[in-house]
């Protein structure tokens, strides 16, 4: 997987159907703790409802998971998953609050109204594509430093960190596609002499 779509920060939808209430609470993460802990907190927040009724898709292993709460059998877990799916979205939780306002939906109702509520938290979520990243350190003499930054510049490297000593060493995330095209600018930069020492990838927003 070269990258996926998230969510940048938590982000909330509400909706009201036939005075039951619910209130849908997105967030990105990526384990199953915590999404638990989620949850955990939002049951507290909202002790005195009724449901609250879960999804979440996560990046590491596919995980998939749901959960009905209480309300009939796939009328809330099931059509809240089918929202991120259909979104695209990964390493994301879904928690919806259900206040019942005394007045039945029926299964067809319910899973509209949840399926709605996360689509509204989803409406309103800022968008985050991250990419396969590669992690590297460089070492270059101080003539070649300024020459360096402009090669970071053009191939849209994030530079993490800088140490003056003896030569300078930077740290720095690459796009993991650009990595080949970048040690070749880097060597001819340099004459051959500095190549960049692959430390390890991460995903990350570009």
């Amino acid at each position: 997987m070269e990258s996926y779509d998230t969510i940048g920060e938590p982000a909330t939808g509400v909706l009201t159907e036939k005075r039951s209430r619910f209130i849908a609470e997105l967030r990105p993460l990526a384990t199953e703790a915590a999404c638990a802990a989620f949850l955990a907190e939002v049951r507290q927040r909202h002790h005195d409802a009724r449901h609250h009724c879960w999804a979440l898709t996560l990046r590491e292993g596919g995980i998939l998971r749901y959960s009905d709460d209480g309300e009939p059998q796939g009328t809330a877990g099931v059509p809240m998953l089918e929202v991120l799916r259909r979104e695209g979205l990964t390493d994301v939780a879904v928690v919806v609050t259900r206040y019942f306002g005394g007045v039945l939906l029926g299964a067809g109702g319910l899973s509209r109204a949840y399926s709605h509520s996360a689509k509204l938290a989803v409406d309103a979520a800022r968008r985050v594509r991250m990419r396969r990243c590669a992690l590297l350190m460089i070492e270059v003499p101080y003539p070649l430093y300024d020459r360096l930054v402009l090669l970071l510049d053009e191939h849209g490297a994030a530079l993490l960190t800088t140490d003056f000593g003896a030569a300078v060493t930077l740290s720095l995330r690459i796009e993991a596609n650009l990595l080949e095209a970048f040690s070749l600018r880097l060597s001819v930069l340099t004459l051959g002499r500095v190549a960049p020492v692959v430390l390890g990838e991460e995903f990350a927003a570009i």
